[in-house]
């Protein structure tokens, strides 16, 4: 693997140089698959986790929030979850995705029998649950009955009045032992006709939950991205100063399963002391650390112990970087740079850059792992923020900002006080706030993603995604056409 990567460096110098997406297309060759719907796109996030649609969902507000990741995990990619909040309100957010699907609950919600109407009312809507388990006592976690959201009165009159007037007691409820097949509660709800199986043992303390919509969710949704408890994957970016440990920490606790270390310049001895301080408290959680563009910075950043590297400085549609510092590198070489210098040792990901599916694809070919995309994924239903109507074309669109623009800093956790605020907005920004347009539901553009994927890797005369890898990224310019202006117009101009 040594004498590859410095036979590529050398190709590197001479071939690689000022290349970016549309500076190439590849040769097709001979196909050999009956249908592209069995290629397997599964590819590698860390060594413990792997997705089956290697796509990222970028850590900004503008673009990942609870709906966003719930809908990456579901459709075998991975969601980030912003830091530009307060923790407490980034770890719920991380601790509600990894409660909304599973085959068991293991914690489930619970409210005393001492409870009102209008208590459990407002706790279903704050957690979005249909239904309640009782508990005899607060903190008992003994079983007394069950709530659900049809058992509450709509009329508010009965808001004062006591849980157990309305719930199903114990003694009529189907219940179940841990542990339990997913065969087995599916057969006791099936003959019950019940929607959920609280599960308690002898002395009827609670040990978990299972729903019908969860079971329903294993069977149908076979590429979603889960851990070994059947949970939705979810990741949370964290910083390198300030609160970042107690962020971590929280973080941890609420279940997250990948921290994003994430700043700006990640070649920086900062970044060391932060993975450093990080790995100690919580080596068990994998991190993806970045950005850097050069296979120096991938190399520091596999040295100082992360478990991945964000490769991309400047070349988003949020960012300024490059305009405003003059510091960057043309994306598809930093790509390649980094798999010449890191490849194999630790995972890439390609940060920034993509305007079209087939930039995904030759990031993958040419040493990506995995693509971490923002604008694409903006101005989705799933996406924060609110759709604006133009009231005099009736078009629509959503914010999208990068998240050093002064907007996003102006909300941010680091402007918690007037003085924090004046501080941050001293430093001239490097993002920017745009519009984009209202895109409809993101699970649309990942399945499209997916579909072009699959055809690309048909064209490399491959069955996989990792079979089309492993042919091409040792040499890359065995395949790659370099264009010329006519070509890149006879190409692209449409």
């Amino acid at each position: 693997m040594a004498k590859t990567r410095k036979m590529n460096q050398s190709i590197l110098e001479s071939m690689w140089v000022g290349k970016t997406f549309d500076d190439f297309l590849f040769r097709p060759q001979k196909g050999i698959v009956n249908s592209r719907v069995l290629i397997s796109l599964t590819s590698t996030l860390t060594s413990g986790i792997s997705l089956e649609l290697p796509i990222i969902s970028s850590n900004m507000d503008s673009v990942t929030g609870k709906r966003m990741a719930e809908t990456m995990a579901l459709e075998g990619g991975l969601g980030v979850i912003h830091r530009g909040q307060a923790i407490d309100k980034q770890s719920e957010t991380v601790e509600s995705v990894k409660r909304s699907h599973s085959a068991i609950i293991e914690n489930p919600l619970c409210l005393p029998l001492c409870a009102t109407i209008g208590e459990a009312r407002a706790f279903s809507r704050r957690h979005n649950i249909n239904g309640i388990l009782i508990e005899t006592t607060p903190g008992s976690n003994v079983l007394a009955g069950v709530l659900t959201r049809r058992d509450i009165p709509w009329q508010e009159d009965f808001d004062q009045y006591p849980v157990k007037e309305f719930m199903t007691e114990f003694s009529k409820l189907k219940t179940a032992c841990q542990p339990v097949s997913v065969d087995e509660a599916d057969r006791i709800m099936f003959q019950g006709r019940i929607e959920r199986l609280p599960l308690v043992n002898a002395s009827r303390q609670i040990q978990g939950l299972v729903t019908r919509k969860d079971l329903r969710f294993l069977r149908e949704l076979r590429y979603a991205s889960k851990d070994s408890k059947g949970h939705l994957l979810v990741s949370a970016a964290i910083g390198c100063t300030g609160d970042y440990l107690e962020r971590a920490d929280q973080l941890a606790l609420a279940g997250v399963d990948c921290f994003f270390m994430d700043i700006a310049h990640g070649h920086s001895s900062v970044l060391e002391k932060a993975i450093e301080a990080i790995k100690i408290r919580h080596p068990q959680l994998p991190i993806v650390a970045g950005n850097v563009a050069t296979g120096e910075g991938a190399q520091f950043i596999r040295d100082v112990g992360a478990d991945g590297v964000k490769v991309g400085v400047g070349p988003g549609r949020g960012c300024r970087t490059r305009l405003e510092t003059a510091a960057g590198v043309p994306q598809l070489q930093a790509i390649r740079e980094v798999w010449c210098a890191v490849g194999n040792d630790i995972s890439i990901m390609a940060d920034g850059g993509v305007k079209h599916d087939k930039d995904i694809f030759l990031a993958l070919a040419c040493g990506a792992d995995t693509v971490m995309l923002g604008s694409a994924l903006s101005g989705t239903d799933e996406s924060p923020g609110r759709v604006i109507e133009d009231p005099a074309t009736h078009t629509k669109k959503k914010t999208y900002r990068g998240m050093t623009s002064p907007e996003a800093v102006l909300e941010s956790l680091y402007a918690t006080s007037e003085d924090e605020t004046d501080l941050a907005l001293d430093t001239p920004p490097e993002g920017q706030e745009i519009q984009v347009p209202y895109k409809g539901s993101v699970t649309d553009i990942l399945h499209r993603i997916r579909g072009h994927l699959r055809s690309s890797v048909s064209y490399t005369g491959q069955k996989s995604l990792a079979d089309a890898r492993a042919e091409i990224l040792p040499n890359p310019l065995n395949y790659l056409v370099p264009l010329s202006s006519a070509a890149q117009r006879e190409s692209f101009e449409r």
